[in-house]
């Protein structure tokens, strides 16, 4: 039903901070609303989205119905390892989306000076 796409910065350096962006295909419909015949449409919102690292829990969110369709979540972590990233979600019709993406952490230059 749902597809989700995600941007990463195109290089990750150990210790960074970066963002990512998360962009999922769904219709978020509130419930409030009705379809051309006048029939309400049926209320389907993500419930809720989890991002995994490792098998360790980084980022929750609980959507409402005030979130448009086609939600984009934007959040930040620290770099610290590479591993595999799973982004799950439920929505109102027990639909579970995943997006499976391995995370590749660069090893930070010793002979850089450390930014502030």
């Amino acid at each position: 039903m749902s597809s989700a796409r995600l941007q990463l910065p195109p290089r990750i350096v150990q210790g960074d901070v970066f963002k990512l962006r998360l962009l999922v295909n769904h219709p978020m419909d509130s419930g409030f609303l009705r379809d051309i015949d006048g029939v309400i449409i049926q209320r389907n919102v993500i419930r809720h989205l989890i991002c995994t690292l490792n098998g360790r829990e980084v980022f929750r969110v609980e959507p409402t119905t005030g979130v448009a369709a086609n939600p984009l979540f934007e959040f930040y972590l620290r770099a610290t390892e590479s591993g595999d990233m799973l982004f799950r979600w439920v929505d109102d019709k027990a639909y579970i989306g995943e997006l499976r993406h391995s995370l590749v952490v660069e090893p930070a230059n010793s002979s850089q000076p450390a930014s502030n």
